[in-house]
C-alpha cells in the first residue's frame, strides 16, 4: 500500500516532488522516494505491512514502475509485489497488466512513454492530468493542486498512455467452474471466497477485520476465524443513537468468539471530522461522507492493534444486495442490467470511501468479495438466485444465493436479517442532518440547488459538504463525486 505521484514531460524539482507526495502521506507514512527521470519526476511513500516491508518503486534503470496496491497471486521467492509488475510488463507489455490476480494502480516510466494503469476492479485510485505531452498524476487529487485546476480519474481496467491517449484492457476473463443446481453454485461460491479470504491474509499482515454486524462482513470475519483464530473484530457506532447494526456486531464476535473492539462516535467527534472527511474523500456526496465520517473513526479505532485490515464491501454490488432498486426495476432485461452497472460503478458506490477512510490512518483494506474469480463467478450466477423470490412466504429474498452459501457459518439471525446502509446502520445518517443544520438552513438550499459546475445538490446537508469541498479543491475538481447511491 502506499501513495504515488509524478510528473512527466516537464522538468521537476525535488522540492517539488516532496510537496506532491507530501500530500498523500497518510496513504504511506513509513518511507518516502522522489526520483528524477529524463523529463520529469516520481515519487511514492510507503506503508510497511507487518512484518514484511512493501516497497512502492522498481527499476534502477527504465522501465521505472510505482505502485500502489496489492498482488495475490504467487510470485518467486524473494520478490516484490511492485517488481513482479515490472516482470509481467517487460515479459508481455502492457496487455499482462490485465491477468493479474491483484488489487493495484501503478505508473510505468519506458522510452519516453507514461503509463498509468488501474485494475478491472478499481479499488486504488489513481488521478491525472494531461496537457500537450505533460502528464502530472497521483493517487489521490489533492496532490495535483499546485499542478492543475482540472483533474480526471483513470477508469477502471484502463490504461492512459502519454502517447496513445485512454485506452481499455484487454478483455480477459477469470475461469471458474459452472454449475448445474442452486446447491452447486452455493458450494462453488463458499469455495471460491475462502479461497480469496486466504489469498489476502497469505503474507500474515492481516490482524482484524471490519465487522458491520451486517451480513457480508460477518461473513468475512466467520471465514477469517477458520484462517487465524486470533484475528480481531472492530465496529463503531453513534453514541446518542446506538444502532441495530451494533446489536449484530456484538452477537457475531459472541458467536466466533473474538475479541471486539468497539468506538462510539459522539457528537463532537463528527464535528470534528466532517472537514477531513471531505478533504481525503474529495467528493461531496452525502452518502459517501456520512460512511466515511463512520469508517474514518473504525480506521482509527484499528490502528491501536494493526495496519491491515479485512471488509466486506462488494457483495451488495455482486450479489442483489440493492434489492429495493432492483425491485423497482419492471422488466427482467432491464433487471440485467441494472444488476451489471452495480458491477460496474462498485468504486463509487464503495470503495472510494473505503479507500480514503482507511488509509486517512494509513491502514490497508483488503476486499476478499472483490477478488477476480469471486467477481467472475457472480456474473454467472442468474438474477433470481441474487434476489430469490419464496413462493411459499411469498417474500423477496436479497443475497439468497450468498446466504445459502454460508448459512451454516453464521448465526440464523445474521443470516436472515436484510440489509442496511452502512451509515444508516451504525445511526451516522440521523446524526449528520441534526448537526449540519446549524449550517445551512432549507432557504439557503433552496437557493443554491447546484454546484458551480452544474451537479444537483440533494439537501441542505449536501450544500454544506460542498461548501467544505469547496474550501479545498476548485470547481475543476467536481467532476471527482463520484455517486454512492447509483439511483440518485
Amino acid at each position: 500500500m502506499s501513495g504515488i505521484a509524478g510528473v512527466t514531460g516537464e522538468k521537476v524539482g525535488k522540492d517539488q516532488l516532496q510537496e506532491m507526495i507530501g500530500k498523500l502521506t497518510h496513504r504511506g507514512p513509513d518511507n518516502t522516494i522522489t526520483r528524477q527521470v529524463a523529463d520529469g519526476g516520481l515519487a511514492c511513500c510507503e506503508l510497511s505491512l507487518s512484518p514484511r516491508a512493501t516497497p512502492a518503486m522498481a527499476g534502477k534503470e527504465e522501465p521505472v514502475v510505482l505502485l500502489d496496491g496489492d498482488i495475490y497471486q504467487e510470485i518467486p521467492p524473494g520478490q516484490t509485489n511492485v517488481g513482479f509488475i515490472r516482470e509481467v510488463y517487460q515479459r508481455e507489455g502492457r496487455e499482462g497488466l490485465a491477468k493479474i490476480d491483484g488489487s493495484f494502480a501503478c505508473a510505468i516510466v519506458d522510452r519516453g512513454e507514461t503509463i498509468l494503469a488501474r485494475d478491472a476492479v478499481g479499488s486504488r485510485p489513481l488521478i491525472y492530468r494531461a496537457r500537450g505531452n505533460r502528464l502530472y498524476f497521483a493517487s489521490e487529487a489533492k496532490a495535483l493542486l499546485a499542478w492543475s485546476d482540472t483533474v480526471e480519474e483513470l477508469p477502471p481496467g484502463h490504461f492512459y498512455s502519454s502517447q496513445e491517449g485512454l485506452q481499455p484492457f484487454p478483455r480477459h476473463t477469470f475461469t471458474t467452474p459452472d454449475f448445474s443446481t442452486p446447491a452447486e453454485a452455493a458450494e462453488i461460491l463458499r469455495e471460491l471466497l475462502i479461497k480469496a479470504t486466504g489469498k489476502m491474509m497469505a503474507d500474515g499482515a492481516v490482524q482484524g477485520v471490519s465487522l458491520s454486524g451486517g451480513l457480508d462482513s460477518s461473513i468475512i470475519a466467520a471465514i477469517a476465524k477458520e484462517i487465524d483464530p486470533g484475528i480481531k473484530l472492530f465496529s463503531t457506532t453513534i453514541k446518542r443513537y446506538p444502532s441495530k447494526d451494533l446489536e449484530f456486531a456484538k452477537l457475531m464476535a459472541e458467536f466466533l468468539d473474538l475479541e471486539h473492539h468497539i468506538y462510539q462516535i459522539t457528537d463532537q467527534d463528527i464535528d470534528r471530522i466532517l472537514d477531513k472527511a471531505v478533504y481525503h474523500l474529495e467528493s461531496f456526496d452525502e452518502d459517501c461522507v456520512s460512511g466515511t465520517t463512520a469508517n474514518i473513526y473504525t480506521s482509527k479505532l484499528t490502528t491501536v492493534f494493526t495496519n491491515a485490515i479485512l471488509v466486506g464491501e462488494g457483495a451488495d454490488e455482486l450479489f442483489g444486495g440493492y434489492f429495493a432498486e432492483l425491485k423497482e426495476v419492471e422488466s427482467e432485461e432491464q433487471r440485467e442490467e441494472v444488476a451489471e452497472k452495480l458491477v460496474q460503478i462498485a468504486y463509487n458506490t464503495a470503495l472510494r470511501r473505503l479507500d480514503r477512510s482507511w488509509l486517512a490512518h494509513s491502514v490497508n483494506y483488503r476486499t476478499p468479495f472483490l477478488d477476480p474469480e469471486v467477481v467472475a463467478f457472480s456474473r454467472k450466477i442468474p438474477l433470481e438466485l441474487k434476489v430469490y423470490h419464496d413462493e411459499a412466504r411469498g417474500i423477496d429474498i436479497e443475497k439468497w444465493i450468498l446466504r445459502e452459501a454460508f448459512r451454516g457459518m453464521l448465526p440464523k439471525e445474521i443470516a436472515n436479517r436484510t440489509k442496511l446502509r452502512f451509515a444508516g446502520g451504525t445511526g451516522v445518517d440521523d446524526l449528520m442532518d441534526e448537526l449540519t443544520a446549524k449550517y445551512v438552513s432549507e432557504d439557503e438550499f433552496k437557493a443554491t440547488p447546484r454546484s458551480e459546475t452544474g451537479i444537483k445538490l440533494n439537501s441542505p446537508k449536501e450544500l454544506y459538504y460542498y461548501k467544505l469541498f469547496r474550501q479545498h479543491f476548485p470547481a475543476g475538481y467536481e467532476k471527482m463525486t463520484a455517486r454512492w447511491d447509483p439511483f440518485k
